[in-house]
């Protein structure tokens, strides 16, 4: 891919993707990090293809201004855990201390960023360990194995071999939206498809689960506003 940029007040970085598939010029606006990409079919030269990004500068302006704040996580700041934000605080001792509205980080400030992370991880290994085998147990089988990721486009999925993997950003989430994911990719164990059975399956496991779908449709995303990166 190669850069270049709409002048303005900001000026707007574009990436272009050159792509053998492509029938036609696109523009897109990643809904996660505000990444605009214009991706061209063969045979289309940049020039041609920044022109046509240029004649939709007013909607890309508008569809910037869309975008969600990015949070980057230190101390004072807040971070959701389960939900609830949490303050970010100065902690004693060891380890990283869960409370009611504090979560409280020992060690140097640089690196709070990169210890809250790695707590939210473990947490969300606990909880969905728990979650998938309460599922698993209901509906009478197990998966080979459980990983988890950062993944943007999907919040779990569950391979033809019975491996079942999840975004750990789901522990930042009400704890039915995690229940409600875990039950899903587990209901695909049986059902590897998203037929009326499968939706059944869904049902008899967790119960009605329009509320949770529709959360994780509407303000998911707000889940990958949150940056770890240190502090500089």
């Amino acid at each position: 891919m190669t850069q270049h940029i709409i002048p303005g007040s900001p000026p707007i970085v574009v990436m272009v993707r050159h792509s053998k598939q492509a029938r036609r010029i696109s523009l897109r606006v990643s809904r996660l990090d505000g990444k605009v990409t214009l991706t061209v079919p063969r045979g289309v030269s940049d020039r041609e293809a920044m022109g046509f990004a240029s004649e939709k500068q007013s909607w890309l302006r508008r569809q910037l201004q869309q975008q969600p704040e990015l949070v980057t996580v230190a101390q004072g700041g807040v971070v959701p855990v389960a939900g609830r934000e949490r303050r970010v605080v100065a902690g004693a001792g060891r380890s990283v201390v869960l409370g009611q509205d504090e979560i409280a980080v020992p060690g140097r400030p640089e690196h709070t960023a990169r210890r809250v992370q790695g707590f939210l991880k473990e947490l969300a290994r606990h909880r969905l360990s728990e979650a998938v085998d309460h599922y698993a147990a209901r509906l009478g089988t197990m998966p080979t194995r459980l990983t988890l990721r950062d993944t943007r486009s999907r919040w779990g999925s569950c391979s033809s071999a019975g491996a079942l993997m999840f975004s750990w950003r789901l522990v930042m989430a009400r704890p039915e939206v995690l229940d409600y994911v875990a039950a899903h990719e587990v209901a695909h164990l049986k059902e590897m498809n998203h037929s009326q059975a499968f939706w059944d399956v869904v049902t008899g496991l967790y119960g009605p689960y329009e509320a949770e779908r529709g959360w994780l449709r509407t303000d998911g995303q707000q889940l990958h506003r949150y940056r770890f990166e240190a502090a500089s």
